[in-house]
């Protein structure tokens, strides 16, 4: 039996990797295991852990390790609460691969806990690039170097490993898992959304609303949401809007969405399962705000993506993205631009480069056929790399 540990730490790390996790679960030669922390175990962020225990998964161990603040050092706490709490667990039960996914604190907790403990990892959706400066950069490329072997999307972020020292054989482009819901999903009639939900009848058309604070524009990130939600209001276009992330700077943006709780134009919701998120997704006119799923998921369903501001800013996009400054006329231009007819026929046509529906395969099948014990001494020497690939 083959132990592999997943690790996470929130709900948009969980919904990426949720499709390889039920692959893994139905094998029988595999006994799958999360180690659950941060967001999953607070009520502010919707106490995700019991959309974890729903979907049957087998948790480890729960760390209670979020540090409810909107302060610079609460990560930080709350990433060394849950690897404290983490370590003893993980050693006892010796899993033999250790699996973490993106760019936040849980991942540095997956590498390092590998690394110590001797087991092998591997890390998900690597070789990404923003060009903000935000912390998510240098994690994501130093949980990169700890690594034992990379899953990542496409073939920029394969090449941008390679230029960091990592091997061609540590290295497969799988695509992004968490399309495969998307492609294959199946949405639920306004009819439900509106009984599941609590969706108004009167908001018919409308705009996903999905904002999270950048370091880079923490001072006026509430700012900046407002006119997003201003910019809808003024052009009659209603918007379900989400809460944001533990990042700080969040509870700025959520006293805008008390703020706003009372005015009918908008349907705030903290937390929402799977089918119901990815319904209202389907049914929405098109997402705004600064979320990687209008980078990387709004292209299957297709809709436009108005990315506001500098987070996400230098990754690679579809046609369907547009990227605008947070000051007012440009949200208001790039709505306008969204919903014109030229630009939903162009993004009707599209494809997503970002995968076709099959990750969870291919990144199953990666698992099941990599020796990864083999690998997971990193002997290989950059320079000497480097050296043999020029003529």
């Amino acid at each position: 039996m083959k132990k592999i540990l997943a690790i996470t730490g929130i709900r948009s790390d969980y919904d990426l990797m949720s499709g390889l996790f039920r692959r893994l679960q139905a094998d029988a030669g595999i006994d799958l295991r999360l180690l659950v922390g941060g967001a999953h175990m607070s009520e502010t962020y919707g106490h995700t852990i019991d959309l974890i225990r729903r979907d049957g998964f087998t948790i480890l161990h729960a760390i209670e390790s979020l540090i409810d603040s909107d302060s610079l050092s609460s990560r930080l706490k709350t990433a060394s609460i849950m690897l404290q709490g983490a370590v003893d667990a993980v050693a006892n039960w010796e899993p033999d691969v250790i699996i973490y996914a993106g760019d936040r604190e849980e991942v540095w907790i997956g590498a390092m806990l590998g690394t110590y403990l001797e087991v092998p990892t591997v890390h998900f959706y690597g070789g990404d690039h923003t060009e903000t400066g935000h912390v998510d950069n240098p994690v994501r490329h130093a949980v990169s170097k700890l690594s034992t072997a990379h899953a990542v999307t496409v073939e920029e972020h394969r090449q941008r490993l390679l230029c960091m020292g990592e091997p061609a054989s540590r290295i497969r482009v799988i695509g992004n898992i968490s399309l495969d819901n998307f492609v294959h999903h199946q949405a639920l009639s306004r009819q439900v959304l509106e009984k599941q939900m609590g969706l108004p009848t009167h908001i018919t058309h409308y705009a996903l609303v999905l904002f999270h604070p950048d370091p880079s524009e923490k001072g006026i990130a509430a700012e900046i949401f407002e006119r997003i939600l201003l910019a809808l209001k003024t052009q009659g276009i209603a918007g379900c809007v989400g809460y944001p992330n533990t990042d700080p700077s969040n509870r700025e943006i959520i006293d805008i969405i008390e703020k706003y709780r009372g005015d009918k134009n908008f349907f705030f919701y903290r937390n929402l399962d799977r089918d119901q998120f990815i319904s209202m997704y389907k049914h929405a006119s098109f997402i705004i705000g600064n979320s990687s799923s209008g980078i990387l998921e709004a292209a299957s369903i297709p809709i436009p993506a108005i990315n506001v501001g500098l987070r996400q800013r230098g990754r690679m996009a579809g046609e369907n993205v547009i990227f605008c400054n947070s000051d007012a006329q440009s949200i208001a231009v790039s709505i306008v631009k969204a919903i014109s007819q030229p630009f939903l026929d162009l993004v009707t046509s599209m494809r997503n480069p970002y995968g076709d529906g099959d990750s969870a395969g291919k990144a199953y099948r990666m698992l099941k056929e990599m020796d990864l014990q083999s690998m997971r001494l990193k002997t290989e020497d950059a320079l000497k790399l480097e050296r043999a690939a020029k003529p």
